[in-house]
């Protein structure tokens, strides 16, 4: 405990002083975990004291939660925030294994999920270096109609896949896809993307074996594998000279950022990448809530700021 925090109530340090004892003696940890559990648990202790607690037994998981709350107001990264209530869950199993507890109210709680990060998107030169394929074999040609697809309608990997050649409809530019959870929608479709979806579905019946429905099949004539794909794009990334690895991922974030940045209407993008939240498709392109602030005081009549009307 550091010289300036107050003394911790009795009930909450010896419970403390066993524990640490205990990692010592019979969990043989590390002195950096020995310590790093050290800090987390009276940070916590600290914390409960100036709440007005003095014994563990008054702890249920609305104060764990109270703490967990407390260290994200405090700024504390997910991965930080997870290793403090990870030592508070073993510092309680300790409690409960010597029966001074019944039950462990650290249990149910867990820290808010570490956000992946997302890929980088092309720059429009860098799409157009990769998409650059004019070449008549027809894998060449399906490989092209699979990235200007991805990138013309924002799909998901698993949703291109699933396509079936009779959910595509070239007279109105639409075609029909699954999205998570089961959730059908029809996605646009035009310029580029139909061209080369055209010219593909013209040489598919040369690679076709049986009457596999796909709309992307590989050169064994049966529905083309995620893994495929994958494989496929990082090599024409390479072919093209494109100095990012391309990845489908990387091009339906792509199509976002770029639609976003040309039109501003988040709710357009959040349907055409068949997102059921705005808040995900926010986060998926870096657009943040002051950017829709600024656009909500520029444009609602009652927002405008006083003594800005001339």
């Amino acid at each position: 405990m550091s010289e300036s925090a107050a003394p911790l109530p009795r009930g909450l340090e010896k419970s403390l002083l066993r524990f640490y004892e205990y990692l010592r003696s019979e969990k043989g940890l590390s002195l950096h975990t020995q310590r790093n559990y050290k800090q987390q648990l009276e940070t916590m202790a600290q914390h409960l004291a100036q709440m007005g607690l003095k014994d563990w037994k008054q702890v249920d998981a609305a104060w764990v939660r109270q703490l967990a709350s407390k260290g994200m107001r405090e700024g504390m990264k997910a991965s930080s925030l997870s290793t403090r209530l990870s030592s508070l869950r073993s510092f309680f199993d300790f409690l409960v294994l010597r029966g001074e507890l019944s039950a462990n109210p650290a249990k149910g709680v867990s820290a808010p999920r570490k956000q992946r990060p997302l890929p980088k998107n092309l720059d429009v030169d860098e799409v157009g270096q990769l998409l650059e394929v004019d070449e008549d074999e027809p894998l060449s040609i399906r490989d092209r109609a699979i990235m200007e697809l991805m990138y013309g309608a924002g799909l998901r990997l698993a949703e291109l896949v699933s396509i079936d050649v009779r959910d595509v409809h070239l007279r109105s530019g639409e075609i029909r896809v699954i999205g998570k959870g089961d959730k059908e929608r029809k996605v646009p479709f035009s310029g580029h993307a139909k061209e080369w979806v055209e010219r593909w579905l013209k040489v598919r019946p040369s690679l076709l074996k049986g009457d596999d429905p796909a709309l992307f099949i590989s050169k064994l004539g049966q529905r083309i594998s995620h893994r495929n794909i994958q494989k496929r794009m990082a090599e024409w990334g390479q072919k093209q000279g494109v100095a990012s690895h391309i990845s489908p991922h990387k091009l339906r974030h792509s199509f976002a950022t770029h639609v976003l940045e040309s039109s501003n209407n988040l709710r357009a993008v959040q349907e055409l990448l068949g997102h059921e939240n705005i808040s995900t498709t926010q986060i998926y392109t870096h657009l943040d809530f002051q950017h829709l602030a600024q656009a909500y005081d520029q444009a609602h009549p009652r927002a405008k700021k006083k003594g800005s009307e001339s």
